[in-house]
């Protein structure tokens, strides 16, 4: 089976990873950013497809998505799912 998204995906996280941000940098670009710790903390990890991850916000059960970068590993760009 095919994925369509996936060229457009494997170019994204090149391009995040190249040169990956600061925590700072991307808090200034992005707003708030989690580590590891904090996204279990925070949310419920539903899925992985870099460079992105799907999940479930604990507080109000929002479904949304956030991207990441490996190392250091950040997620940031928060963006609830508009169903």
């Amino acid at each position: 089976m095919t994925d369509p998204t996936e060229p457009i995906r494997r170019a994204q996280l090149a391009e995040i990873n190249a040169t990956p941000g600061s925590r700072e940098a991307l808090e200034a670009n992005y707003g708030q950013v989690w580590n590891t710790e904090e996204l279990a903390r925070d949310f419920e990890v539903l899925g992985f497809m870099a460079p992105y991850v799907v999940v479930r916000r604990k507080a109000d059960d929002q479904l949304g998505s956030l991207a990441f970068q490996h190392d250091p590993r950040l997620y940031f760009g928060w963006a609830s799912d508009p169903r």
